[in-house]
């Protein structure tokens, strides 16, 4: 009786997290980040480090976490954990933000929000996300 064949060999194709759209919108979340800190907050202000700190933790544990999933799925669910509590922290840093201002948090299908959607759909790795006024 054959043996059935292993296409991934002994390690499991891992990788192509630049193919996976959570890292796709994980690294327009951080491009907007840098963007947003620098153009609405002090310099010296300590939560530009925090929040551009969160987004880049967002992104680079999917990245990590892909990477890892070849040897450890505990440890690719774990990478992806830390991720998602990440970028949650930066939700939470945008929500206390737009609550301090008195400004509106947009619903789902505001039309500033959808642009995020489209953002994804027509970008390419040099494409520039935001581009200084």
């Amino acid at each position: 009786m054959a043996t059935p064949k292993n296409n991934e060999g002994f390690i499991p194709v891992h990788g192509g997290y630049r193919n996976l759209i959570t890292y796709q919108k994980a690294e327009i979340i951080y491009d907007g980040t840098v963007y947003f800190c620098n153009r609405f907050f002090n310099k010296y202000d300590r939560t530009i480090d925090q929040m551009v700190q969160a987004a880049r933790s967002g992104k680079q544990n999917i990245a990590e976490a892909s990477m890892a999933s070849a040897h450890s799925k505990e440890t690719e669910l774990k990478l992806t954990s830390v991720a998602r509590a990440s970028l949650e922290e930066l939700m939470i840093d945008y929500q206390d933000f737009l609550r301090i201002k008195k400004l509106p948090l947009w619903e789902r299908n505001h039309r500033l929000s959808l642009r995020f959607d489209e953002l994804i759909k027509h970008r390419t790795l040099h494409t520039p996300l935001f581009k200084k006024q």
